[in-house]
């Protein structure tokens, strides 16, 4: 954390395996009693049931982060100087309270490192530094509760922290500490990589995660392992958020370089579980207004924890402005928990899109530039194409407009113009394969609590469900419903079809029974018939063609609701026309997703750096191709071919850039779930292959670049002229 880390190029990315590791487990089912001390229960049974948590639950399905933290560190601000103590700690909590921060969402008040002194007690135990803390920490913690603020504190997952005098850090004595901070009310942990003796860091920050559940009291888990060893691979399983980066610097090169490599993590995000390029540095003095306003909307736009890093007390107006801009917080918290992707980045000139959960999005338009420039985009570009008319609101001048489909503004130097962008009427889902869970439904009745977005049914709060898990088989996305419910979602005529599975989940524990129903506006197109806790989930297909909308149903299945708790998983809809019938040149089409090993994939070009449009002509082995994709080793990159192409014809190989014989990566072509060619392993010293793909009937191309099992160095990868043949 403390020390700024050069993170190589060839390390960042592998961002393809960005989906976040699932694992099942038991769930404890709480059951409310009434005033009178008997169980009030809504579907469930009228008897308590408690299942032992698992060794494989999550250790971060802990219902807490269900959208990104918000607060305040004190590190930007003091470092190790004297002036961190407790009284600037209850000073940020009281300023909190008085400037509105708390009632803006600002809930945690965490410290960092040298709070400790440098030697544990004959114990073992961690000890308060007397001098800077002479109340000790759970005084601290105390106050800060009796504000109605959350307390957090630091550590490292190694024999020390990171500041040079050397504090004592976690690793050995994970149950001691946290059983310690639990005993002193601390309800958030940051948790560094410094002097961590070599030791896997999965298995580090595992022993952490576990020893935080163990307390029994909900504490949030934010990874700070600096990128290092790719956690949004891992740390989605274990943590709320996790470092994507080397530490943050009060400067536009800094700011702007993390948010670049933060950018394409964007899969990995979710409730939860949160991409976190590090602390806001706005208000600190290094940066202009301008600068820090562009900082603050490219976080919310990212869905990152929003940790003030300066000290409050001290703070401007204008930097209490930013700080408490209520609509760019509500971006940064929406339910919908999407990170924004990136959808134009050309010249300096940058577009990014979020989707909310009112079925809108945020759009920033960035100008990295040194002087004013326009900045545009489309409702079409930006994923919410379809409506007559479109209110504009400018999220910092407040001022409100409308569009028929432009979107664009003068953007000064180093500016961020923010928008949120709301259809004037349903919006038909875009074309491609999409997953229900991230589309916005027209209205929704549930049984028991709400329905929940890639999360089981649970009890009557929002996000307190866990993993979708139907008789054994875990599933990343879908909507966890209870009987009775009814869902609807406007489709607009554009849609084709849906497959999803059902089935009753694994928290029933009591039992349960459900049959679900898919109605394509009247018409019953598909039904499940009855289901229960013990049977394994069923698929279901429906034909969508010409509807205008579509019911998901779920009744109980004759024996009343009690523990009728029902999950849609992974429930893809199928939308719109593929291309148009004749040849194409694949870079002369829009790809549905795109993640890349380093940098983003080119149109046209090589793969070069990290910068959109720096590489050079495609060429391999000395050949060079006027039309393609420059990628790099971990790449997967989607179109939606809709069922209208028949073949896909490229060269492959490693581009010369990568210096002759370096390189070595396999190239693979996927028509929906089937592998349908692959080019074994080229390295830089091989000519191009040439591959055939028959996609007769697929939904879906997929083309994946995997190193050859030696890493990822050097694996700039070419799809050379790459033609899809469609009918």
């Amino acid at each position: 954390m403390h020390t700024e880390r050069h993170i190589f190029r060839e390390r960042l990315a592998a961002v393809a395996a960005a989906l976040a590791l699932l694992t099942g487990g038991g769930a404890f089912i709480a059951v409310p009693a009434d005033a009178a001390g008997t169980t009030a229960i809504a579907g469930k049974a009228a008897t308590a049931v408690a299942t032992p948590t698992t060794a494989t639950t999550p250790a971060a399905d802990n219902g807490l982060a269900r959208t990104p933290q918000m607060g305040f560190n004190n590190w930007n601000s003091t470092h190790c100087r004297a002036e961190f103590n407790e009284a600037m700690v209850k000073g940020i909590a009281d300023t909190f309270v008085s400037h509105g921060l708390k009632n803006a969402g600002y809930t945690y008040v965490n410290i960092d490192d040298c709070w400790a002194l440098p030697s544990r007690d004959a114990a073992g135990n961690l000890v308060p530094d007397p001098v800077r803390f002479p109340g000790g920490i759970k005084a601290v913690a105390d106050y800060v509760h009796s504000k109605g603020l959350k307390f957090g504190i630091y550590s490292s997952a190694g024999t020390k922290t990171c500041d040079v005098q050397g504090f004592p850090g976690g690793l050995g004595h994970e149950q001691q500490d946290a059983d310690l901070w639990a005993s002193w009310g601390v309800d958030y942990l940051k948790y560094d990589n410094c002097n961590n003796t070599g030791a896997d860091a999965r298995q580090r920050y595992t022993a952490m995660a576990n020893a935080l559940k163990a307390t029994g009291r909900p504490i949030l888990y934010s990874i700070c392992e600096w990128g290092e060893n790719q956690p949004w691979n891992w740390a989605p399983d274990i943590g709320n958020s996790w470092r994507t980066t080397g530490d943050i610097s009060d400067s536009w090169s800094s700011m702007i370089g993390i948010a670049h490599r933060n950018q394409g993590l964007a899969p990995s995000a979710k409730p939860g579980a949160w991409n976190d390029p590090d602390m806001l540095e706005v208000g600190n003095g290094g940066m202009s207004d301008t600068e820090y306003r562009t900082h603050f909307s490219l976080w919310a736009q990212m869905a990152a924890p929003l940790l003030i890093g300066s000290d409050l007390r001290s703070a401007s107006a204008a930097t209490l402005a930013i700080l408490k801009n209520t609509d760019v917080i509500a971006v940064d918290q929406d339910s919908l928990g999407r990170q924004a992707a990136v959808v134009a980045s050309s010249g300096g000139l940058v577009v990014m899109s979020k989707p909310l959960a009112d079925g809108g999005r945020s759009v920033t338009l960035t100008n990295e530039t040194t002087s004013t420039k326009t900045v545009s985009t489309t409702v079409g570009a930006i994923g919410i194409g379809g409506a007559s008319s479109y209110a504009l609101k400018d999220l910092w001048s407040r001022q409100t407009s409308t569009t028929t489909g432009t979107i664009s503004a003068s953007v000064p130097a180093h500016g961020t113009v923010m928008y949120r962008v709301t259809p004037g009427a349903p919006v038909p889902p875009p074309a491609g394969v999409n997953q229900l869970s991230d589309l916005s439904w027209t209205s929704a009745v549930n049984g028991w609590g709400p329905v929940e977005r890639d999360r089981s049914n649970g009890e009557q709060a929002a996000g307190d469900g866990r993993t979708l898990t139907v008789n054994g088989t875990t599933y990343a996305k879908g909507l966890g419903t209870h009987a009775a419910s009814d869902l609807t979602y406007h489709l607009g005529g554009t849609c084709r079809s849906l497959s999803v599975d059902v089935g009753v989940d694994d928290e029933s524990t009591a039992g349960g029974s459900a049959a679900f129903r898919i109605y394509r506006d009247a018409a019953l197109v598909a039904d499940s018939g009855l289901r229960t806790a013990a049977d394994p989930p069923r698929r279901l297909s429906a034909d969508l063609a010409g509807g205008t909308t579509l019911r998901l149903v779920v009744t109980d299945g004759g024996d009343g609701i009690d523990y009728d708790h029902a999950d849609w998983a992974d429930a893809k809809l199928t939308c719109g026309n593929g291309p148009a019938a004749g040849t194409h040149a694949l870079s002369d089409l829009s790809w549905t997703s795109a993640v890349n090993g380093w940098g983003p994939v080119e149109r046209d070009r090589s793969n070069g750096e990290q910068a959109a449009g720096d590489g050079r002509t495609l060429t391999v082995n000395g050949t060079t191709y006027a039309k393609g994709l420059g990628a790099h080793a971990g790449s997967t990159v989607t179109y939606y071919v809709g069922g209208a192409c028949t073949t896909l014809t490229t060269g492959v190989g490693v581009d010369d850039e990568s210096g002759g014989a370096n390189g070595s990566v396999v190239f693979q072509i996927y028509r929906d779930g089937t592998k349908v060619a692959d080019s074994g392993r080229l390295t830089g010293a091989d000519a191009s292959r040439e591959l055939t793909a028959d996609l007769t009937g697929g939904l879906e191309l997929r083309l994946v670049i995997s190193d050859s099992g030696d890493g990822i160095n050097y694996d700039h990868a070419d799809w050379a002229a790459p033609r899809l043949t469609c009918t």
